[in-house]
């Protein structure tokens, strides 16, 4: 999680988003210092009651308020939110908004100010039902029969969603009129295959794994990654080798010994223990160029 700011701060959001996109947008808005109202049905949110933790996780310093939409007290209430609120989050179709009287044009005239943001599951078909898996398989992203090991469509439409808020409210003080913007989960998770498309990381590609000094290798306790791709790097790397196989001069130190030979020589080397190792617990790469 990023540092929590106040860069948002004086603004009020109403998220009806649920699963995973929506809450991770208002989270991350919540943190910049937007004010977020999160309201949801009688029967509560699914991720609250399938994820208690995740749910809680994606929930902190939200105003959370229980309405029926589907009553005239519920809407009575819900339209007051809206008429004090800079954004509206969303993550339902289009046709099950409007059955509630939530589109754009009665948005305008209720509050001209508001901007919506909308997540939908493809924008070129923003009625057609689907989740993060099939988003995933529409954009490119899966072999069958793999599953995949996140949820990368849920986390990218999350993070365009909370992109475009920022983008509709900052233009909103610039003079511009829109006020509404879809985000598809099928299009934000596009963003991870484009390395695939143009062939960087398919079998082959510059980034495959075919590069001695761009590759994942055996350690004692655990595995390293080697991302000397600058020529410099690359240069160093072997320079530190002695011209050796990097495999064969790897798998003979721990992950403990190659992060230091790392540190000591600037490289791009990132080593984790596995699991199952008496090194310790799994580390979080991570790191720079």
């Amino acid at each position: 999680m990023s540092t929590p700011s106040s860069a948002l701060a004086g603004l009020n959001a109403v998220t009806l988003a649920g699963n995973i996109p929506g809450p991770l947008a208002a989270a991350a808005l919540v943190r910049d210092g937007m004010h977020m109202t999160k309201v949801e049905g009688p029967g509560g949110d699914l991720l609250r009651q399938a994820h208690p933790d995740l749910y809680a996780e994606l929930s902190v310093g939200q105003t959370v308020q229980t309405l029926d939409l589907r009553s005239a007290d519920g809407q009575t209430a819900f339209q007051a939110l809206l008429k004090d609120a800079d954004l509206l989050l969303t993550s339902q179709r289009p046709a099950a908004l409007s059955r509630l009287g939530i589109t754009p044009e009665g948005l305008a005239v209720l509050n001209p100010r508001l901007c919506w943001v909308a997540i939908v599951g493809d924008t070129e078909e923003p009625e057609v039902p689907g989740h993060d898996l099939t988003y995933q398989l529409g954009a490119g992203l899966l072999s069958p029969p793999q599953m995949p090991r996140t949820l990368l469509a849920d986390i990218a439409g999350g993070q365009e969603a909370a992109r475009a808020a920022v983008t509709l409210l900052l233009g909103r003080e610039r003079g511009s009129q829109e006020r509404y913007r879809q985000v598809g989960l099928r299009q934000s998770a596009e963003h991870f295959a484009l390395p695939l498309h143009f062939g960087l990381t398919s079998e082959g590609g510059w980034l495959s794994g075919k590069l001695p000094n761009y590759r994942l290798y055996p350690l004692k306790d655990g595995w390293v990654g080697v991302a000397a791709l600058e020529p410099h790097f690359a240069q160093r790397l072997m320079t530190v080798l002695a011209g050796r196989d990097p495999e064969g001069v790897l798998s003979e130190l721990t992950v403990e010994e190659c992060n230091r030979l790392a540190h000591e020589h600037d490289l791009p080397l990132h080593a984790i223990s596995t699991p199952d190792s008496s090194s310790g617990p799994v580390s979080t790469p991570g790191g720079q160029a």
